[in-house]
């Protein structure tokens, strides 16, 4: 019997390549792609916030402790990678990053591992906003980084990526 069946499936492998000279996605791009991730974000989170009485404080002035807050914080990092991680790892891609056709690559142009690249990434992005006072400027400082020639915030600079168009 012949290995040659004309009947069967063909047998190829995609890979999705990317030339480490694509173009950079724009500033804006990137605004509008975490503009959505939050958005997705916001809509598990809140109701989880409303239900753990999150929003009683609020509404008195009260701030929200510090370990309700860490809480919330890790809950996010574990919603955000249970919604975006098989699109991160096949494409390098979150929600809003497939809306806008842009995606995270390694310096040579290739979909980043997600242990240490991805896993740096979004620790470095998402994590030092839970740090009481000084964590909002660190995520402010980490944001205004986009504005340098090659727009790589410092959490794309720490973790070796960029963002390009697909």
């Amino acid at each position: 019997m012949s290995d040659n069946n004309v009947y069967s499936t063909p047998q190829s492998q995609l890979v999705d390549q990317v030339t480490a000279d694509a173009p950079l996605a724009s500033r804006w791009a990137r605004l509008g792609a975490s503009i959505i991730d939050s958005i997705i974000m916001m809509v598990v989170l809140l109701p989880v916030m409303f239900l753990t009485g999150g929003f009683d404080g609020i509404m008195e002035g009260v701030q929200p402790g510090f370990v309700y807050t860490l809480g919330m914080g890790l809950l996010g990092f574990v919603v955000f990678f249970a919604i975006n991680y098989k699109f991160l790892i096949t494409s390098g891609q979150t929600v809003g990053k497939k809306v806008l056709e842009i995606k995270i690559v390694d310096l040579n142009g290739s979909v980043p591992l997600f242990q240490p690249q991805l896993l740096i990434r979004y620790a470095v992005y998402l994590l030092p906003g839970q740090i009481p006072v000084v964590g909002q400027f660190i995520s402010i400082i980490n944001i205004l980084f986009i504005f340098g020639k090659e727009k790589r915030c410092i959490h794309d600079l720490i973790a070796k990526t960029k963002v390009v168009k697909c």
